[in-house]
């Protein structure tokens, strides 16, 4: 079964005035993602997600172009030979790091999605695993920069739908997130694990005046207090409480994060399927991760593609963390692209769909309804 055709599609959304989360990284005024439509010379289509880096037509020209060239013509079901043609050609030699990476993890997603549906199989299958609960947690673009009893509302909002632990944004200044932490601590009680996600906002200082407060607080995880290649400050910031660290979402491919695991300054691991290279890759740092007794929380992106592959890949591996599951009340690229990926259950998980695939149907009328918007996604 040969690639006949590989297709980037950029697609866009407003974000409604009045829904536009503040947190680390700026202001949601719209949300991007690229699409990748692979089609092979047997009649199979593919879709997957490559994540938008800011730039999503860019990241768009660069698969219609330079992927394209490299992988059409070669054997859909060849996924890891697709993976590493795509590696040596144009990110081992001077092929635009990340944003290439980009581009192969929404290819290879599709690959899988074709591989798997050849077999007639849901893609969980296909790499192992069975179906089986994965619990989740309340996350996407909610939880932001707000008032600390607004803030405690929605987080009761969520724990009311049936999830049991939530992640709160902070990255703001060390006041402002001690209080809100404190507001939901005391609203949503002892049961109900909180999280917090400081977007690379927090400097080392930051951490050490936060930390007696969140472990207080018994706070689950701080996601992202710096940016993924300072890695000295993630060391130094490991030792400065009982709060772990959690990172790995802008980490890129099995090498960055063969450091992430062997500085030992992270317990939560999180890459992100639609960054990191793919089903492919998130496999292989599952097993390492695994391999060094740590905990496996992909970071998922824009929408229902990255979603459900995510949720086959976590029930396909040996110790699976936490799902990401995204709140936001308007996301129609969560609720529309493909059909909803996922439902929650009184115990606050998800299963992976038994749709052969990444268990997604497209819905092209809604993409074609919804082309790139120009301009940047956070101000």
């Amino acid at each position: 079964m040969r690639i006949t055709s590989i297709k980037a599609v950029p697609i866009s959304y407003r974000v409604p005035q009045g829904q536009n989360v503040r947190l680390g990284i700026g202001r949601a005024v719209k949300r991007d993602a690229v699409l990748v439509k692979v089609t092979t010379d047997e009649g199979l289509i593919g879709w997957g997600e490559a994540h938008h880096g800011r730039c999503p037509g860019a990241i768009a020209k660069l698969i219609d172009t330079t992927i394209s060239e490299l992988a059409v013509g070669m054997d859909a079901m060849n996924v890891v030979g697709v993976w590493q043609r795509v590696y040596q050609m144009q990110l081992a030699s001077h092929g635009m790091g990340y944003a290439a990476t980009m581009a192969l993890s929404g290819l290879d997603l599709a690959l899988w999605d074709i591989r798997a549906k050849a077999a007639g199989w849901p893609l969980y299958r296909l790499l192992g695993g069975a179906s089986k609960p994965i619990k989740a947690y309340a996350g996407g673009i909610s939880l932001g920069w707000q008032a600390p009893d607004s803030l405690a509302q929605e987080a009761l909002s969520y724990v009311a739908q049936g999830y049991r632990a939530i992640k709160l944004r902070v990255g703001d200044n060390p006041r402002d997130d001690v209080a809100r932490a404190t507001a939901v601590r005391k609203a949503v009680g002892d049961t109900i694990e909180i999280l917090v996600d400081a977007n690379t906002g927090y400097t080392v200082d930051d951490v050490r005046r936060v930390m007696p407060a969140y472990d207080e607080l018994q706070i689950g995880w701080l996601e992202e207090p710096f940016p993924a290649q300072d890695y000295r400050s993630y060391q130094t910031a490991a030792s400065l409480g009982s709060t772990p660290l959690a990172a790995g979402e802008n980490h890129f491919t099995r090498f960055e994060f063969t450091r992430l695991i062997e500085d030992r300054a992270v317990s939560f691991v999180q890459p992100d399927l639609s960054k990191t290279g793919g089903v492919t890759e998130a496999m292989r740092i599952a097993g390492m991760v695994y391999a060094w007794k740590l905990s496996f929380n992909p970071h998922t992106s824009a929408t229902g593609i990255n979603m459900a592959a995510t949720i086959n890949v976590l029930a396909a591996i040996d110790a699976p963390g936490y799902f990401e599951g995204d709140v936001a009340k308007h996301n129609p690229f969560r609720d529309e692209v493909g059909g909803v990926p996922y439902q929650l259950d009184t115990d606050g998980c998800v299963k992976p769909s038994e749709v052969p695939g990444l268990g997604v149907e497209i819905n092209e009328a809604f993409i074609d309804a919804h082309p790139l918007i120009e301009g940047p996604c956070y101000v």
